[in-house]
């Protein structure tokens, strides 16, 4: 155990008995320190008497007049120095940290997030060009096990975490909508019903998955039954078996992409549609965020939503209607 070694030193208040010592043996006079240190002489001699206790050898030796370090006082001197050095690095590196310009954010997402988590991210360090970050894409139950674990800073779930040990904030709009191959025959129709989409082959996301959990409740409050034709395992297969015409499907309208023109997926018209739903940004109840968090969650709020719903905005617009959904 790497603290063994300094147990002794670890009982004791020995940072203070520290600054007492090396002011001493700088100047070469307990008085002086006492007044360099603005306390009285009394308190300085205690200090030193403690900390000659815990080093368990004598630390200064007076010949006449003038008092010498002795060898163990010269050895702690030295080393009080390195530890002065130590603790004046370490508060600089924490000062850089406070004032944002140092830092790490280490940022996990659902697997739809992967559409704008990158940019959002990048926009981020753009801010604050001192930060290193990383970010974790996952389906929902593996980022449920990493929050669980504590591996990262920060997750973002396209649907909210109702459970107690978990903090969770609506962070970004993440409307959800029907998306069919360009060439569908529903493609040009207005104001479809719902329970005209029942009708159509439905590619739906694994179990477990947040998106999936959305659909189902979708078709459950309104008494119907998806015709699952095929379930996959992430977005992008989904999209292909949309272009490869095998169905259509519920799916954040981030699946699309931030790209100014889409190619052959288009979203239908439905009644109801967009959903109004939202991305959440979680954490452990009882996590101390870390500065960097704490700054990428309130750039998130004020600048991300404007900068993401702008380009989404310029890549294709979306029906007017919206309902919001509840899971």
């Amino acid at each position: 155990m790497l603290q063994s070694g300094i147990r002794r030193y670890l009982k004791h208040g020995t940072l203070p008995q520290l600054r007492v010592f090396e002011a001493s043996a700088r100047l070469g006079s307990l008085t002086r320190a006492a007044e360099e240190l603005h306390i009285a002489q009394p308190t300085a001699s205690v200090q030193i008497k403690k900390l000659t206790d815990t080093v368990g050898l004598p630390l200064f030796e007076q010949v006449g007049r003038r008092v010498y370090l002795t060898d163990a006082g010269q050895r702690l001197y030295a080393g009080c120095n390195d530890v002065f050095r130590a603790l004046s690095a370490l508060e600089e590196a924490l000062n850089g940290m406070r004032a944002m310009e140092s830092g790490h954010l280490r940022l996990a997402v659902c697997s739809t997030g992967k559409y704008f988590a990158p940019r959002m991210l990048g926009a981020f360090i753009q801010r604050y060009p001192g930060v290193e970050a990383s970010l974790e894409i996952h389906n929902r139950k593996s980022l449920i096990d990493r929050l669980a674990s504590n591996e990262d800073d920060l997750y973002l779930f396209a649907s909210p975490l109702h459970r107690e040990d978990v903090v969770t904030q609506a962070l970004l709009p993440n409307p959800l909508v029907i998306f069919a191959r360009d060439d569908h025959p529903l493609a040009s129709a207005r104001n479809i019903s719902f329970e005209r989409i029942a009708t159509e082959p439905f590619l739906m996301r694994e179990p477990g998955s947040g998106t999936r959990l959305l659909a189902i409740a979708l078709f459950e409050q309104r008494g119907l039954t998806p015709r699952i034709s095929m379930e996959l395992s992430d977005d992008e297969a989904i999209k292909e078996a949309i272009l490869a015409g095998l169905g259509v499907s519920i799916m954040s309208r981030f699946t699309l992409g931030l790209e100014p023109k889409p190619q052959r997926l288009v979203c239908l018209d439905v009644e109801g549609f967009p959903l109004e739903n939202h991305w959440h940004i979680a954490y452990p109840v009882g996590k101390q965020l870390s500065p960097t968090a704490r700054a990428f969650m309130d750039f998130a709020r004020l600048e991300a939503n404007g900068l993401v719903m702008e380009e989404m905005r310029g890549a294709r617009p979306l029906p007017a209607s919206q309902e919001k959904i509840g899971v």
